[in-house]
């Protein structure tokens, strides 16, 4: 059976991340008309959006959505999530997200939510998880390249995207995904002390 990492010092950064993205959302409609991803405003030096982005969401079932996988993400790998290891990896997942639609999505104009730099929280757990030699991340590697793959094929979800009256952004989804593995490697490369966690 499957221990939860329920330790203060494994949950505090999902704890904080949630209660960040459910504060912006009770400051709806101004949160999102000032912090979410916006190809013009960015380009006007809003440069803050491209965190700030993130953060924000759609409606109530967006943020449920992706308040849900903040606590999935926690059940699989939170034994990884020291809170200021795990609010700085959402921070440069969300950046690598952002600066990827910037780049390489000219056509995506508006953009808010998690899901981007989740992807790049599992993608980085999972490498986190082959590192300490559970087999589980190989798995879940696998799983989330298969998904990104998937969506680049044949699309994003129709009824996620009625859900949270939005097309699902699924750009967002690749490069959070490759944000979060390219992070882990930079990390490993440049000898941050990675050392195995014990619950």
């Amino acid at each position: 059976m499957m221990s939860l990492p329920y330790s203060l010092k494994y949950s505090l950064g999902p704890l904080i991340l949630a209660f960040i993205t459910t504060l912006a959302f009770f400051f709806e409609p101004a949160s999102g008309q000032y912090f979410a991803y916006d190809r013009y405003a960015i380009q006007g030096l809003e440069t803050w959006r491209l965190l700030t982005g993130n953060l924000v969401h759609t409606n109530g079932y967006h943020l449920l959505l992706n308040l849900a996988g903040v606590v999935l993400l926690w059940a699989l790998h939170g034994e990884h999530y020291r809170a200021g290891l795990y609010l700085k990896v959402f921070a440069w997942c969300g950046l690598g997200t952002s600066a990827g639609l910037y780049f390489y999505a000219p056509d995506l104009i508006w953009y808010a939510g998690l899901s981007g730099a989740l992807h790049g929280i599992f993608a980085w757990g999972a490498c986190m998880d082959i590192l300490n030699r559970m087999k589980s991340g190989w798995v879940l590697l696998a799983g989330v390249a298969v998904k990104v793959i998937y969506e680049q094929t044949v699309g994003g979800s129709a009824d996620v995207a009625a859900l949270i009256d939005a097309k699902v952004a699924i750009d967002a989804h690749l490069f959070g995904a490759m944000s979060g593995v390219l992070l882990f490697f930079l990390m490993w490369l440049t000898k941050l002390p990675f050392r195995k966690t014990a619950k």
